[in-house]
């Protein structure tokens, strides 16, 4: 006799996708706050930063400034919205992570030490928003 495959998650299932979509939330508000430090910091003051002058792509450091105040803004709002566990949040989540981790590497000759450890943070926050089953943490 041929059993059916259960499509009811596990309390263990439903704890983990809630607690990686909540760490995604946690972690893409923060860094989109912090981004958004580094935005007005480009603006304000671009002469703190240190530059590489025959870097492949060179921007102006103001222009990164303003980039990475959007897409800080952006990603703070996304955050928010995973908090609340929008169905948008999720996929938008992925897309400002991947955004920001392409801004990153491109900035890295303005700050290195710190574009590396904001890449490396958003491939966690995408893991996390990709791991979890994207149905575990809807309420039924």
């Amino acid at each position: 006799m041929a059993t059916t495959p259960s499509h009811d998650r596990s309390p263990g299932t439903l704890a983990a996708a809630t607690g990686l979509t909540l760490f995604a939330a946690v972690m893409l508000f923060i860094s989109g706050i912090l981004d958004i430090f580094r935005g007005i910091m480009g603006i304000a003051r671009d002469d703190v930063f240190i530059t590489t002058p025959n870097y492949v792509f060179k921007f102006d450091l103001m222009g990164w400034g303003w980039v990475h105040l959007v897409l800080g803004a952006v990603a703070a709002a996304v955050g928010i919205g995973l908090f609340a566990l929008s169905p948008w949040a999720r996929v938008l989540g992925v897309v400002i992570a991947s955004l920001l981790i392409i801004s990153n590497f491109l900035s890295i000759p303005y700050y290195p030490v710190w574009s590396l450890t904001l890449i490396a943070l958003y491939g966690f926050i995408i893991w996390a928003l990709c791991v979890a089953p994207r149905d575990a943490t809807t309420p039924r």
